[in-house]
């Protein structure tokens, strides 16, 4: 079963400052909780984002199991979206998007991510359990994070 988390957030910055940010595969780590050990494994020399782009990463979703995250960036809209793909992952199903709207206040960030837990109805109970609630807590913590970063 197919599922959908969304979250917005007001930045206090103007769009280039958050398209810079959110674009560098590099400032992930900062936004993800520690005990995750979320590494990016990808060198970049150019840290500009493009449709096509890979991104390796080690992570520790759950119990401090290491698994490796593959993500392909599947659609650039400079300035105002990107969408990155899981390609190897925990998950059967991974699309996030991320979105920028310019306002009077700074910028409107809004993230969608539609996302399928692998073994069928197992995989429902696993998300009922714990998988919601754990997504919920790195998105929460994310929020926690910007609002340090971009609110004061």
């Amino acid at each position: 079963m197919k599922h959908r988390l969304y979250r917005e957030q007001q930045l206090n910055c103007d769009l280039d400052t958050a398209w810079k940010f959110f674009s560098s595969a590099n400032n992930l780590s900062e936004i993800t909780p520690k005990e995750m050990k979320f590494t990016v494994l990808t060198h970049f020399d150019n840290d500009e984002i493009y449709e096509g782009m890979i991104i390796d990463y080690f992570v520790s979703p759950l119990l401090g199991i290491k698994m490796k995250w593959k993500t392909e960036i599947i659609q650039v809209n400079l300035r105002k979206s990107f969408t990155d793909f899981q390609k190897k992952g925990p998950y059967k199903l991974w699309h996030h998007h991320h979105e920028f709207i310019e306002n009077e206040n700074g910028v409107l960030m809004k993230d969608t991510v539609d996302y399928e837990l692998p073994f069928g109805f197992l995989g429902e109970i696993a998300h009922t359990l714990f998988v919601k609630s754990k997504l919920n807590h790195i998105f929460g913590y994310r929020f926690k994070i910007l609002e340090e970063r971009f609110n004061r």
